[in-house]
């Protein structure tokens, strides 16, 4: 099997910030999500986070960016100056804001607050995406046994993520995970999750020489691309969030050869 792209380091840094989020999620009471699930809207590709009312606790929110900080800056020191002033910045209004952005994937908003303060780029949204996923959890946890299909192109039925991983289980059958929410659902063996293509002509899979776990099935109608991992060639299965980490090497081929986790149908 091929060795992944990720380093050990980064691999227990997020292993470690799975747990905060764990944590996190068991500190929520399920009450607080209050999900409306029009059919019509689920059936038009409108994700089930975008039809729910979630009582957010600020402060609690405030608190586990806090907790984050704390974590990524004892796993590395050099982090310490980049974050040290992130709590004087953050206020209920702006963590509001960060709630909502992280919600609507904005990196534009992310990207200028970040120039606004002077920060690298990557902090605002990261920090902001990892306290906002325990909520997007609780979501996929109260209305998975309703996650029967996806709308092709709408991403996660749940969270609106795009698709980019999928497992084979036990009896052969192809199953859409979210790393984001967690959310799965089935899916034909082969078919598009971005087009829903279906021609064995334009839908093939890329394999990668040592990894005999997984491989990519990509489409020429699109361009989109998926990652395919065969969960039975592990005798512990590892978490959703770690398939789609350890896979890394699979974006990086698909992106390569002109694939996209958002397909595009082709225009002539």
């Amino acid at each position: 099997m091929i060795k992944s792209v990720v380093s050990n380091e980064y691999q227990e840094l997020q292993k470690k910030i799975a747990e905060l989020q764990e944590q996190w999620k068991l500190k929520l009471d399920p009450e607080i999500i209050r999900q409306n699930l029009d059919k019509a809207a689920v059936e038009a590709g409108v994700p089930a986070a975008a039809l729910t009312a979630i009582d957010f606790e600020i402060s609690l929110f405030l608190q586990w960016i806090d907790e984050l900080v704390a974590l990524l800056v004892k796993n590395n020191p050099e982090l310490e100056s980049k974050l040290s002033g992130i709590s004087t910045l953050l206020n209920e209004e702006t963590a509001i804001l960060w709630i909502e952005e992280a919600f609507a994937f904005n990196q534009i908003y992310f990207a200028a607050y970040a120039a606004e303060h002077g920060m690298e780029e990557w902090i605002p949204q990261f920090l902001a995406e990892t306290a906002l996923r325990p909520y997007l959890r609780l979501i996929a946890e109260k209305v998975q046994h309703e996650i029967n299909h996806a709308v092709h192109g709408a991403g996660c039925p749940v969270c609106g993520e795009p698709v980019r991983l999928a497992a084979i289980v036990e009896d052969g059958k192809k199953v859409i995970h979210c790393p984001r929410c967690f959310a799965n659902w089935p899916a034909r063996r082969l078919e598009c999750a971005h087009c829903g293509n279906e021609n064995h002509e334009t839908i093939y899979f890329l394999e990668i020489e040592g990894d005999v776990t997984s491989k990519i099935q990509v489409c020429e109608e699109c361009n989109g691309y998926i990652k395919i991992i065969d969960s039975r060639q592990y005798i512990t299965k590892p978490p959703v969030a770690f398939l789609d980490l350890n896979s890394i090497h699979l974006d990086i081929v698909a992106q390569e050869n002109g694939y996209s986790s958002i397909g595009k149908k082709k225009t002539n």
